[in-house]
Order: C-alpha cells, then sequence, then structure tokens
C-alpha cells in the first residue's frame, strides 16, 4: 500500500495517542513537583509530544484536502464521530501542559481548543438529536469523549479567562457526562456486549470524573465533599477495570489500546492533586502506583504502536 493510500485510511482516533501522551506530560510534571520525583523529563516528554502532535495533525489535514469524502464518512459514522474532538482535546491539553512553561502559549492554545471543542460538541448533539440511524448497540465509552473535553476546559481556563466560562463548560460536561453514563449502563446491562476491538474504551470511564475532580478543585480552591465523590468514583472504577485486567490481555492490538492511557493519567494526576490538597500519604502511595502503571503502559502502547506501524496494520481499510 503507497503513502497516499495510508494517508487516505489514517484514522481520526490516531488522536487518542495524544491524549495519552499530552497526560503522560502533565502527570510527569505534577510527578515531579508534588511527589519530588528527580527524572526531569516532563519538558522531554511535552516536546517529544508537541511534535507528534504537529505530525499527527498534518497527516490529517492532507485527508481532509485529499480524501473528502472518506472524512465525511468518518464524521458520519455512529462510533469514530466521538472521536472528532479528540482533537481539541488535544489543544486543551496542550494548553494545561504548557501552563507552567509558556503562559502565553497556554492561553493561545486553550482559546482554540475551548472554542472548537464547543463547536464540535454543539454538532455532536445536534446529530444525536436528529439522527436516523444510531442504534443502542452503537453506544460505548467512546461518546463520553466530548464531555470529557468540556470537563477539562477549566484545569487551564482559570488561569487565562473569568471563572464563568469555565462554570460554562464544566457544566455542559458534567450533565452530558451523567446524561450519557446511565445510557452507556443501560447498553452495556441489557445489549449485547462490546466487541473486541472496543473493550479498551471502558477504560475512558474513568476519565470524566477523574478530570471533574480536578477541574473541580481547580474551580473552587479546594477538595470539598463533592469534590470527593468525584474522585472516589473515578477510583472505584479503576478497581473495578484492574479486577478485569484478564480480559484486556486477550484483546489484539487496535489504536484504540491508546484509550488506556489517557484515563490512567487523569486518575494518576487526581491522586497527585488529592495529595497535594490533604497531604495524606495514602494518596502518595496511590499516586506513586497509578504513576508506576502509567510509564509502563504508555512504554508498551508506543512499542506496540510502532510495531503495528512498522508492519503496516495501521492506516489501513477496515473490513
Amino acid at each position: 500500500m503507497n503513502n497516499e493510500s495510508r494517508i487516505k485510511y489514517f484514522p481520526v482516533s490516531f488522536f487518542s495517542m495524544i491524549l495519552g501522551m499530552a497526560g503522560f506530560a502533565i502527570a510527569f510534571q505534577k510527578a515531579e513537583e508534588i511527589l519530588k520525583i528527580p527524572l526531569n523529563l516532563s519538558r522531554v516528554i511535552l516536546i517529544f509530544t508537541t511534535i507528534l502532535f504537529a505530525m499527527v495533525a498534518l497527516a490529517y489535514l492532507i485527508k481532509i484536502i485529499r480524501f473528502r469524502s472518506e472524512v465525511k464518512e468518518e464524521f458520519h459514522n455512529p462510533i469514530k464521530l466521538s472521536f472528532f474532538p479528540t482533537f481539541s482535546i488535544s489543544l486543551l491539553l496542550l494548553s494545561i501542559a504548557f501552563l507552567s512553561v509558556n503562559p502565553v502559549v497556554s492561553k493561545y492554545l486553550w482559546l482554540g481548543g475551548a472554542i472548537l471543542h464547543l463547536i464540535l460538541t454543539i454538532k455532536i448533539i445536534s446529530i444525536w438529536i436528529h439522527h436516523d440511524k444510531f442504534e443502542i448497540k452503537h453506544m460505548n465509552p467512546a461518546w463520553f469523549i466530548p464531555a470529557v473535553g468540556n470537563l477539562l476546559v477549566p484545569v487551564a481556563g482559570v488561569a487565562h479567562f473569568a471563572p464563568e466560562i469555565s462554570w460554562f463548560f464544566f457544566s455542559i460536561g458534567f450533565i452530558f457526562w451523567l446524561i450519557l453514563l446511565i445510557i452507556f449502563f443501560n447498553r452495556i446491562i441489557f445489549h449485547s456486549p462490546l466487541p473486541d476491538k472496543l473493550l479498551p474504551t471502558l477504560f475512558i470511564l474513568i476519565a470524566p470524573p477523574a478530570v471533574g475532580f480536578i477541574s473541580f478543585v481547580k474551580l473552587t480552591g479546594g477538595v470539598n465533599e463533592f469534590a470527593k465523590i468525584l474522585y472516589y468514583f473515578a477510583f472505584f472504577l479503576v478497581l473495578l477495570l484492574f479486577t478485569q485486567i484478564k480480559l484486556f490481555y486477550k484483546i489484539k492490538f487496535y489504536l484504540s489500546w491508546w484509550a488506556y492511557s489517557f484515563p490512567i493519567a487523569a486518575i494518576t494526576i487526581a491522586s497527585i492533586l488529592m495529595f497535594h490538597e490533604t497531604g495524606m500519604s495514602f494518596f502518595k502511595y496511590i499516586s506513586l502506583a497509578l504513576f508506576s502503571i502509567l510509564c509502563l503502559a504508555i512504554t508498551g502502547l508506543l512499542i506496540k504502536t510502532i510495531i503495528a506501524v512498522s508492519k503496516k496494520e495501521i492506516c489501513v481499510k477496515e473490513d
């Protein structure tokens, strides 16, 4: 298959890789700052992630220019549709990562990410409302991605603009997370199980409460009872999914494996923040354990992805 054909089948879900790497960079920043881990690698990881984002964005831009029909097909796919906001979420995560490095760059990344994410949220919800082809079997945790992006906006948003803007986005993300959570549990309990390819997306369930906790602490300036509810529910989901780890071992590698990365990064950052706010050593040990798991997960995912790319198993026409 030539390079032109590979661009034709370049999936929008490739941006999930950026979410994982950006989350990893932020987790590294917090581990070095709060947990006092003397690695000094966060800047390197951030530079690598920024370059990777530029490469993935350029590849997908070429696809938009040269293969618009394939992009439209992805956008009207009930499963792939929810991955389009991973682009705007990538901008928001890079904004958070750059906040302590270059506040000006962070501000512009946040502006682009927040505006684009609002547009995508409105468009996707409009499609959900007016669709004529979605079925309950199409519902999967990837549908939480638009909600996660809105919950993410306040993390850097409170540093750049009036808090009311961040509250606006937080409200959208929180309410739609609750709505989608109910729909998802109805789908998973009373209907057919998720196909193997989508099983890794179960980890996305961790992201909304974990990110919501981080945002709520940023908005209110501390950990209160509601923040604890968000954190402990996210932590429960981690325990629930880790008890089923054997199920995930059996799955063939897909790009959807990157769904493991950002949620683990989110709960790691949330745990570090919990330690920072409470000073309880229990959260420090939890943070260190989750940070170690995140490092192993990212390393494994990078190796798996490089192997899959070298074997030309990615960017191919799906059956």
